[in-house]
């Protein structure tokens, strides 16, 4: 019987916000783990997606984008969330978008420094009006330190995604595979609800969105069927915001649950029955 060697890694997604790491994940895991939006930081947890290919396992870790000023709580958790994660991983892929650097790539470069193995994607190639550009960019990016590789990628287009993917197993230890190879998420089934229900609610409420609310799972249970029944609650603080959630005559409300369950249903590939309510839940 023949003995393969397998290896098997982590690998940590890092840059500021908004510059496309959630849907980069997406791609390379070749799955929807992570929730997209236009609008910065939707990420707020570490999400983990895992690729195995053969004899590889990629295990990405999505991160929250660093923030450049941290006064703020919120903000400050968020980089220690960041830099947690970069703690053993076999390499870090640093995204940043287009031609423009910016002051906070360069904060993110700086939490780098101690890292051995970086590949720097450059994201949203394919919104470049002049191409010429790109070279002497590229040349410029050289002179900000010693990457393993300087790849520039369209995520929505899938545009190199391959190549990155191709870089990251040379970057993988010889190690057993973690997770079981079908594996392409180690977050629970109701956290990856919540997550889906939340980027609805981003995507359509956008500058509507109450500050805070709060989704949480009440019911998530498989029938004889096998579909799922899942129930879910939408928490906020005041009259007026629940008022915005449910939009008029129920319309919003629908939107957002119509869609997320779309998404369950390519997730989970089976049929799902959503319930989304709205309470208020003052503080």
């Amino acid at each position: 019987m023949l003995n393969f060697i397998t290896y098997a890694g982590f690998i940590a997604i890092v840059g500021r916000p908004n510059v496309g790491k959630s849907t980069l994940l997406n791609r390379l895991v070749h799955n929807k783990v992570s929730i997209t939006s236009s609008k910065p930081n939707t990420t707020r947890y570490r999400i983990c997606g895992i690729h195995t290919e053969g004899l590889y396992q990629s295990i990405y870790i999505d991160t929250p984008g660093l923030y450049c000023k941290e006064n703020q709580i919120v903000d400050c958790a968020i980089n220690r969330t960041v830099i947690r994660a970069l703690d053993g991983v076999s390499l870090v892929i640093f995204v940043i978008e287009g031609t423009r650097w910016t002051a906070a790539d360069q904060m993110v470069m700086s939490r780098l420094k101690e890292q051995e193995s970086v590949l720097l994607v450059i994201n949203k190639v394919d919104r470049i009006s002049d191409k010429h550009t790109l070279l002497p960019y590229l040349h410029y990016l050289v002179q900000k330190r010693n990457f393993v590789e300087i790849v520039p990628i369209s995520a929505t287009k899938s545009s190199n995604i391959n190549i990155v993917s191709s870089i990251v197993q040379k970057y993988l230890p010889q190690s057993e595979h973690y997770f079981p190879d079908k594996s392409i998420t180690n977050s629970s089934q109701i956290f990856m609800c919540s997550e889906i229900i939340r980027e609805k609610l981003i995507r359509f409420l956008g500058f509507e969105l109450p500050s805070i609310i709060t989704v949480k799972i009440n019911k998530f249970s498989v029938e004889k069927n096998g579909h799922l029944n899942i129930s879910g609650m939408l928490l906020v603080r005041h009259k007026s915001q629940k008022n915005i959630v449910v939009g008029k005559g129920g319309s919003k409300i629908k939107t957002i649950g119509m869609t997320a369950r779309k998404d369950m249903e390519s997730f989970f590939k089976v049929t799902v029955y959503l319930d989304l309510w709205v309470q208020v839940k003052p503080c």
